[in-house]
């Protein structure tokens, strides 16, 4: 079994300067261990965002990084992270992100950063699919390994098991269950996903501590964004002959949580929006236990089944 340790993300979002090749700054960083023939593409999301945010060093916060992943990436390889700095204004700036391994660009996004002002504010509630008074608090929830530990199907191997399980430096627990082996509970478009680190969270060389609780939740989110379209398709991860892939992503960073929330449970409320043609899309929310609304997501990915055929 994997030790269940926080330090995998950490060293995933951990950048070595390098001279850049074809924009104005540049960085590498390492793909970690994960049981699929690709790397885990929120490693590329979480390091682009680090890249990004190493370049801008006036105060100004992530709000937001559109993504398209191309190419897949090789596990445990160096990945060349080439930064532009397209804007740098009084409120605003914003930078290009690309992403290269054995020569070719895989990976590109656009990051924007704000100085922040005073306005009005506003927080969403939790969606009403959800509700309030019944919600299972995390403790009350079986972990992935609690889940795991006694059974297996599909193509769920015991190296596989133990990555879901404790190699993804995050504490996971679904409501209602996961699905891994088959579908837990009924075939709806939405689930819930109580989200902690397994241990505090590491200094990073290069970054704050809010920038790196940023690219936490930037890498996290996606390991289960497309869990509820495969929930409403009834397609567990398990399922023999499924594939799937990340195609492009959104974030949007409402607000910084407070120091050391990050280190917590988060809420991450996902909702099935469309499904066809084999790509399937979906949105997300990321709240505190108080139900303030941190951050957003969205996005499509493909979903290849061999019940649904080649597309």
């Amino acid at each position: 079994m994997t030790d269940t340790t926080s330090e995998i993300f950490t060293a995933a979002i951990a950048l070595t300067p390098a001279e850049p090749e074809h924009f104005d700054l540049a960085f590498t960083a390492v793909t970690q261990p994960c049981p699929w023939p690709k790397a885990y593409g929120g490693d590329l999301v979480a390091q682009a965002a680090a890249a990004a945010m190493r370049s801008v060093d006036d105060g100004k916060t992530l709000h937001s990084m559109h993504s398209y992943f191309m190419r897949p990436a090789d596990i445990g390889a160096e990945v060349r992270y080439e930064v532009e700095l397209l804007r740098d204004g009084r409120g605003y700036a914003t930078r290009q992100v690309r992403g290269y391994q054995n020569g070719k660009p895989l990976y590109v996004c656009l990051a924007n950063f704000a100085a922040g002002e005073p306005g009005g504010g506003y927080t969403s509630g939790l969606p009403d699919w959800l509700g309030t008074t019944d919600l299972p608090v995390p403790e009350e929830l079986p972990s992935s390994a609690d889940h795991l530990a006694e059974r297996t199907g599909g193509t769920m191997t015991e190296v596989s098991k133990a990555y879901w399980s404790g190699g993804r430096s995050f504490d996971m627990r679904h409501v209602p269950g996961p699905v891994y082996l088959d579908i837990e509970g009924e075939r709806e478009p939405h689930q819930a996903v109580w989200v902690k680190p397994f241990d505090a969270l590491r200094p990073v060389d290069g970054l704050t501590d809010a920038q790196r609780d940023a690219a936490a939740l930037a890498y996290v989110c996606d390991y289960t964004i497309l869990e509820p379209v495969l929930r409403v398709l009834g397609l567990p991860w398990a399922q023999e002959g499924l594939v799937t892939a990340s195609l492009d992503h959104a974030m949007w960073f409402h607000r910084p949580p407070r120091p050391g929330v990050a280190d917590g449970w988060l809420l991450y409320a996902q909702q099935a929006v469309a499904a066809d043609a084999g790509r399937g899309f979906a949105s997300g929310r990321f709240f505190t236990p108080d139900g303030t609304h941190l951050a957003t997501v969205a996005q499509e990915g493909m979903i290849r089944s061999a019940q649904g055929g080649h597309r």
